[in-house]
């Protein structure tokens, strides 16, 4: 499907389609694609109203008519916020400015997109609402929290989506399912209206089907403009490329795919220079009781009155963040801010850092460990690794697709400085046009 949120709003900017057209056309996705779970709560009839007065009018902003999905933990008015959960939710008040603002751009929201309960998983299983499933292979895991964003986006349910990213969380569905995603730098785009998982490394993203879609989406979700330079300024000249880090957390696949990848840019002449960042070995066992900490107040009041209505696996994590002494808690904002200037350093002579999104192609579904060059890895540890320590500083990162493996699609991730989201977005859309060439 070559289809993008870009060629079609040009299409109805020629009178080539209308919204009402594109509209229809998502609800046949969502038909056709039942069964890969990805829709938490369908809008049909609102949205085929909404197109319909939406064709009657002038364009109202840069997605005026476009059919997009949202994450099943934005507040967005007229439909349900459950959260992938039987829990009670916290009060958040009204709807997300997130979704306001794509409301305001003219955007039509036909559905909220399934997720892992509470947000808090990288592989989308959740038996609350049944599993996400990839729409490659439908065995395997569409990826985890924004697994049904993902797929909304690769099948055509919507021409984007908003999802969140705290570990990896939009960055690891785009992967799995060969489409872009983008963690922008902390708090570009506001998360208020929205189910926080972990406050202080929680962003909002957009999935899309190229760089150019994700571009025009942040910019109306962040409400600024995020000017790109001549397509002739993105080619960078410097890339960091962490092989400490990396070193024996590859699958095998992964790493020819890679080092293929890394000859192409040499052949482009990008210098390519190895950086490291010591502390982000130890970026799960640092982020993971600060995360549990914030997830268990967040959710204290139904941690009281109703925990049988969390799933036990999530349940557990949220008992363990009762657990977390406030003196753990500021060790890990210590270690955190410490990490920050790591990476900041390891950034300060490149472009941007390379490396894969995930260490392999998506899972099989219900997989507990998978196989890296290091040996058998528990799968969260093994998924949240590459991702992890770029959203718990806050640094931009975008994951777009660039080789397949057995079939399935790889992700590349592309780091950026802090702020300096063009920039990373400029070298995303260079590495899409060299592989497409």
């Amino acid at each position: 499907m070559n289809i993008t949120l870009t060629s079609t709003r040009m299409r109805l900017i020629r009178h080539e389609t209308t919204a009402l057209a594109l509209v229809q056309q998502s609800l046949g996705a969502v038909g056709r694609h039942t069964g890969l779970n990805a829709i938490a709560y369908l809008a049909a009839d609102d949205a085929l109203r909404a197109a319909a007065a939406a064709d009657t009018v002038a364009p109202t902003g840069p997605l005026h008519g476009l059919p997009v999905t949202v994450k099943d933990l934005y507040n967005t008015d007229g439909m349900p916020t459950r959260g992938g959960t039987h829990a009670a939710l916290p009060d958040l008040g009204g709807e997300a400015t997130a979704v306001t603002r794509l409301k305001r751009a003219g955007a039509i929201v036909i559905a909220k997109t399934n997720l892992h309960e509470i947000a808090s998983g990288i592989s989308g299983e959740n038996a609350w609402t049944g599993d996400v499933c990839n729409p490659i292979d439908p065995a395997r895991q569409a990826g985890g929290s924004s697994g049904g964003s993902a797929v909304a986006v690769a099948t055509g349910m919507g021409l984007a989506s908003l999802g969140s990213d705290t570990a990896g969380s939009a960055r690891v569905p785009a992967a799995f399912c060969g489409i872009v995603g983008y963690k922008p730098s902390f708090g570009l785009i506001p998360l208020d209206g929205a189910l926080p998982l972990c406050w202080s490394c929680d962003h909002a993203g957009p999935l899309a089907r190229s760089v150019a879609d994700v571009h025009l989406m942040t910019e109306v979700l962040a409400d600024r403009a995020l000017p790109l330079r001549p397509a002739a300024q993105w080619q960078p000249a410097r890339l960091g490329v962490p092989r400490r880090f990396l070193d024996g957390w590859l699958g095998a696949v992964t790493r020819v795919a890679f080092e293929r990848l890394l000859s192409r840019l040499r052949e482009r002449g990008v210098a390519l220079v190895d950086v490291d960042a010591p502390s982000m070995h130890n970026a799960l066992a640092v982020y993971a009781p600060l995360r549990s900490a914030e997830s268990a107040f967040i959710h204290r009041a139904a941690l009281e009155r109703e925990p049988e209505h969390f799933l036990p696996q999530t349940l557990d994590r949220l008992r363990e963040g009762q657990t977390v002494s406030a003196q753990a808690y500021f060790e890990c904002q210590r270690q955190r801010a410490h990490m920050r200037v790591e990476i900041a350093a390891a950034l300060a002579g490149v472009d941007a850092l390379v490396l894969p999104t995930a260490p392999l192609p998506a899972p099989v579904r219900g997989s507990t460990t998978v196989e890296l060059e290091r040996g058998p890895s528990e799968h969260r540890a093994a998924f949240v690794r590459l991702t992890l320590p770029f959203s718990f500083t806050g640094f931009p990162a975008l994951s777009v697709p660039f080789d397949r493996a057995e079939g399935l699609p790889l992700g590349l991730q592309i780091v950026g400085r802090q702020n300096d989201d063009a920039r990373v977005l400029e070298i995303g859309a260079c590495i899409e046009a060299l592989l497409a060439a």
